[in-house]
């Protein structure tokens, strides 16, 4: 689903108003982050850090390496 918005001019910024329905579905409230993204087919705008998956892929291998010495922190 595609909708239109205008860019309004904000200080040195151009900003963009999010409709209120999609930002009722996706739960987004004043002071939200987001995060902007070029692809190949335009911009992405979404609540969602790309580089989370990063950051997990890097607590997994942690956390499968020292599995042991975490157990025996957790007791």
């Amino acid at each position: 689903m595609a909708k239109k918005i205008v860019l309004r001019q904000m200080g040195g910024s151009i900003g963009a108003t999010i409709p209120k329905e999609i930002a009722e579905r996706f739960h987004l409230n004043k002071g939200d982050e987001v995060f902007v993204s070029e692809t190949d087919k335009g911009i992405l705008i979404t609540p969602y850090d790309p580089n989370f998956d990063k950051a997990m892929a890097v607590y997994e291998k942690g956390a499968k390496k020292y599995r042991n010495a975490l157990r025996e922190l957790s007791e």
